[in-house]
Formats: structure tokens, C-alpha cells, sequence
């Protein structure tokens, strides 16, 4: 059996799969993931949630980032692997995606909102971060090319991207809706994570203790392989197309 088939029939099984995705599947998109050589960390420092909060100069550094599109985390566009799990959302065979990316494109895809669950927050667009207000961030440049402390409208709080810095609390809302998927699926297909970065790299494993099969496909080997139903090592977008071509 091919790869595609043995991911194949693990789908054609499953009555309520969850898709658990990671910088992977929107690296195909040209989208530069984190932590590996050449990813965004290795060019830039993240700048931390209480310097952003307590700092004029932190805060302006995170928005020319963000108007400079220094970190590359929006304007591009879904690849077929994005596709395909619109499409496996679209056939009822997945009832949700948890997404580690802030990118937006399993929602381009076709993806309906209330089915993304974003674990790590949203870049394309801003909230403030007392009402919770959100703003476009095309809305915004006019206050940053002035340079204003970009704050609210309404209450005077401060304006973020909608992602989640490091130091800031992970969305508790969010974070619960993950659990509960994770803890009520027959299957968790994980696509492009490196499953490092906890709490999120702790759904899969509830999903299995939960009795769900796992699969985890990535290029690179992860610390979770040896708990994986199967495990692939190959790229996202072809391997997908080739399964859903079996479905």
C-alpha cells in the first residue's frame, strides 16, 4: 500500500477526525515557519508580551514588523493541502481544525470561521486588548505612519495584532473548544507540526489517551512519533491530493 492509501483509509474510518495543523502545511504557501535555520526567529527576536505592554518602543517595533511584513505571516495564498482539508471539513469527515498558524488560511480555503480554532491567535488582523474590539490593520497605518501609540477607539486600551505573543496567556476560550475536539475525536491527523510547543503539542496526545488513532504527518521526525498510529514523513500537499483522489 502507498502512503496515501494507509492515510486513506484511516480517514474513511474515522466518524469525527480532527485536523491539528502546524507551520508545515502554510510553509507550501511560502509562509517561513519559526524555529528552524532561516525561520523567523533565527532573523528577529519575538518581542515578548509585557514589552509590548509596558514599552512605546517595543510596541512601535511590533508594528513596523507588522506594516513592513517583516515576519511574512500574511499575504499569501493557500496550497492544495489547505484545500484538501476544507474539503475533508466540507464532507463531514472533520469536524474541526486546530491551527498553531496565525495566517488565516485554512479560513481562505474555504474552512467555515466557526470551524478553525486558533490556538495561537490570528495576524491578520488587530484587537485591543482591554474590550477586545477588533480592527482592521489596514485601518491602523494612517497611526502608525503618524506614529501614535496605536490604542482604542472606545476604551483607550492597546492595539495588538490578534496572535499570541510569548508571555501572553494562551485563549482560554479557544484552548477549551481544542480540548474538548481533541478528547472527542476517533481520529487526530496532524499536518506539519513540529509538536514542541506546549500547551498546544498536548492535544494529540489527549486525542490518543482519549482512544482516537494518530497520525502525524511532517517532513522531519517529532518526540511524539513513537505514539502515532502512523507516521509520514513526506510533504503535506501531495500526499493530500493523492488522498483525497482515494476518498
Amino acid at each position: 500500500m502507498t502512503e496515501a492509501d494507509l492515510l486513506a483509509d484511516f480517514i474513511r474510518n474515522a466518524r469525527r477526525a480532527v485536523v491539528f495543523t502546524g507551520a508545515g502545511i502554510s510553509t507550501e504557501s511560502g509562509i517561513p515557519d519559526f524555529r528552524s535555520p532561516g525561520g523567523v526567529w533565527s532573523k528577529m527576536k519575538p518581542i515578548m508580551f509585557q514589552d509590548f505592554i509596558s514599552s512605546y518602543a517595543a510596541r512601535r517595533e511590533a508594528w513596523n514588523r507588522v506594516f513592513n511584513r517583516t515576519a511574512g505571516w500574511t499575504g499569501a495564498a493557500p496550497n492544495v493541502g489547505h484545500f484538501a482539508v476544507a474539503q475533508l471539513v466540507e464532507m463531514g469527515k472533520v469536524s474541526s481544525v486546530i491551527t498553531q498558524n496565525v495566517d488565516n488560511l485554512h479560513q481562505d480555503s474555504g474552512v467555515p470561521e466557526d470551524k478553525v480554532i486558533e490556538i495561537h491567535g490570528n495576524a491578520s488582523y488587530a484587537k485591543c486588548l482591554n474590550c477586545g474590539k477588533r480592527y482592521e490593520i489596514e485601518d491602523l497605518r494612517p497611526r502608525w505612519e503618524a506614529e501614535e501609540d496605536i490604542t482604542c477607539v472606545f476604551c483607550t486600551g492597546l492595539i495588538k495584532t490578534a496572535t499570541i505573543s510569548f508571555g501572553q496567556p494562551m485563549p482560554g476560550k479557544q484552548m477549551a473548544l481544542a480540548t474538548e475536539e481533541a478528547a472527542r475525536c476517533d481520529l487526530m491527523l496532524v499536518l506539519g507540526s513540529s509538536l514542541v510547543v506546549y500547551p498546544a503539542a498536548g492535544l494529540p496526545l489527549l486525542a490518543k489517551e482519549r482512544g482516537a488513532d494518530y497520525v502525524i504527518v511532517n517532513r522531519e521526525e517529532t518526540e511524539q512519533d513513537p505514539y502515532a498510529d502512523l507516521v509520514l514523513n513526506v510533504g503535506i500537499g501531495e500526499l493530500m491530493t493523492a488522498v483525497m483522489g482515494k476518498l
